[in-house]
Order: C-alpha cells, then structure tokens, then sequence
C-alpha cells in the first residue's frame, strides 16, 4: 500500500512538473488592456441599470455601456478605440475592484499595476490560450459571444468555478517564479499577510462550448468545463458543450505596496475586500463581452500567436492604447479614502 503511494505520488509530481514545463513553453497570446473606465456599470448582471450594485474596473473597446443587447450588439462596430495592445481587439472584459479597509473602518481602492514585460496603465493582463500540445485546434469566439465566470455573493469555496486565485508576490519582479497559475502557494481567499510584491488574481475561463448559444440567461450554462483533465492536457469537452474553446484568462495586479502598514491594519484578519462587500476572496469574478474585428482572433489562434505581438494581428502602441478612455456615466469618487464601498455595499465574512 505505501508502494502504491509513493508511486501514485511521484506520478502526480511529475504530471504538475511536465504541466509546468509545458506552461512555461506553450504559445499563448498575452498582452496589456489598460484600463478604460471605473464606475458601477454591468451589462451582463445588471443590464440597463444606472448605476449597477458595485465598482467594476473596465477594459477594451469604448463603447462599454449599461444597455449591451445580448446577441446582436457588436463592440467591434460601435467602438472607435481599445486600450488592448491588438487594435483589433474592441472586446471588453471586466471585475469587481479591490479596496483596503483600514482599522478606522474607512477604504480606499487598491489600484492595478501592469504585469511583467507589458507597458500601459492599470487594467487586466489577457490570455487567449490554445490546448498545450501545440496541434489541437480551437474555435475562436463568435460575434455576439459573452459570459460570466465567478459568483460575487460567494463567501465560501462550496460552488466555486475552477482556477480563480491570488497570489502573493514576493516582490515586484515576481521572483522566484511561482509556477502556473492557481497552483503552490495561491489560495481562493485573500493572502493573510502583506504583500512585499503586491497581489495577482487570476480569473480562468470554461473551454467548452455548447456550438449553439453566444449567451445564455445566467451567461454561465452555454460553456462547460472539460469533462476530464484540463484544457492543459487537452481533455475532452462533455457531449452537451462538444466544441473547443481558448482558454481566457485575466491576470490583474493589485498594487498593495501602500498598505503594507501594521498600523491601518485591523486588529484582527487580513484588511482586503472586493467591491461588492467580499471580505473572503471567494466572491471575485470575471465578465467577458466579444468584440474582435472580424476574424482576426481566428487568425492569431490558427497562427498559434505567442506575446502580445503577432503577424496576423494589428497592434498599438502603448500611448495610442491610452489614448482610449471613457467618461464615468454615473461620476463617482473612485479615489483616495472613503467612508462606505461604492453603493454602500456592506462588507460580509459568510
């Protein structure tokens, strides 16, 4: 018996190290959405609803509004910038905000910095990611395509979506390397110690496609997870959502840096919440609208595209990328010390 585990062990140690090695190598579309706007708007949870419950950081294609017609409404068409690194990409992805709240009960938003080897300002870090081996193909998103990943009332991990996760940096260039995301040290939950290198969430999309429906009433039940393995070992998607998906995947970095003081910290537990009152972690989520150009995605992903440069694709300079930006629809203070979360959200532990 203690055979069996040793050896059931060791194969399970070398599947995570061939998975890593295979991450570290794989061909993945990885590039910058600088941030766009930070007000309370959600199409998808909250569609038409001025304000929306809680603060959202925006990024992509400016014409990101409260009223997004599911199916028919295209931000390549209604756009006329990106803050993306790939011009041609007017899609826009979106999460909750991070704030600290202090001993003296007040809170300010945590702002984002921009990942290793990107330029650009705040916002989210995007992968498009095909299946690892390097020959399985992957149907790129359709016009009209959306979806939610995450649940913003969880306070516990019973219903959680796979790979949502933080992780705590050692310093700001990420160093030692932690492995593939989701994995070592991450955690669900807030880290609950300081930071020295600030904090990474990653928000992982299914793969999986039901090859009929670009949307669906909780944005969730028209893509799956595969029904074995993982997109990394190219499992197989169930019989109900047979098409093959990219792996999306949104890296933010929250720049905790200012707040790594003992003395604003609580007496008690660690000080992050997310802006809809989660004071666990388990509540962040990822919103996701289509918006490329055409059929440029398709060809990046046949082309099998590495970075955030790539000759199928147009691309931007940073400064061209912040160029994009969008009025607040419903102005807000989103600076500096407040008494209350935006909206008055109340801050819950279960």
């Amino acid at each position: 018996m203690k055979l069996q585990f040793l050896a059931l062990a060791a194969a399970s140690s070398l599947l995570f190290q061939e998975t890593l090695a295979q991450y570290a190598t794989a061909a993945m579309m990885r590039f910058q959405c600088s941030q766009l706007s930070i007000e309370r708007l959600d199409p998808l949870v909250n569609p038409g609803m001025l304000p929306s419950t809680h603060m959202h950081q925006i990024v992509g294609g400016n014409s990101f509004n409260a009223t997004m017609t599911p199916v028919d409404y295209d931000p390549s068409a209604k756009s006329t910038c990106t803050t993306c690194s790939f011009a041609e990409d007017f899609s826009n992805y979106w999460t909750a905000n991070l704030y600290f709240r202090a001993k003296n009960g007040s809170h300010k938003r945590v702002p984002q910095m921009v990942n290793l080897g990107l330029k650009g300002q705040g916002g989210i870090t995007v992968y498009y990611i095909p299946p690892y081996d390097g020959k399985t193909k992957v149907t790129a998103f359709k016009p009209g395509f959306r979806m939610l990943v995450g649940d913003a009332m969880l306070r516990s991990n019973q219903g959680m979506q796979r790979q949502i996760c933080h992780r705590c940096e050692h310093n700001i260039q990420q160093s030692p390397f932690g492995g593939a995301p989701c994995t070592g040290d991450d955690t669900v939950t807030f880290p609950n110690k300081m930071c020295p290198g600030g904090i990474r969430t990653t928000i992982t999309f299914p793969t999986c496609w039901d090859g009929k429906n670009v949307d669906s009433p909780d944005h969730k039940s028209h893509v799956a997870y595969p029904s074995s393995g993982t997109l990394e070992s190219t499992g197989p998607c169930p019989a109900s959502h047979p098409v093959r998906l990219p792996q999306l995947m949104y890296e933010v970095m929250w720049d905790t840096r200012q707040f790594n003081d003992k003395a604003i910290w609580p007496d008690k537990g660690q000080p992050l919440v997310y802006s809809m009152g989660d004071g666990t972690g388990y509540g962040q989520h990822g919103d996701y609208v289509f918006g490329w150009k055409g059929d440029a995605l398709r060809r990046a992903l046949d082309a099998r595209c590495s970075g955030d440069r790539c000759s199928q694709l147009k691309t931007q300079t940073p400064e061209q990328a912040l160029a994009c930006f969008k009025k607040q629809t419903v102005k807000e203070e989103t600076e500096g010390w407040v008494s209350e979360l935006p909206g008055g959200m109340q801050v819950t532990y279960q």
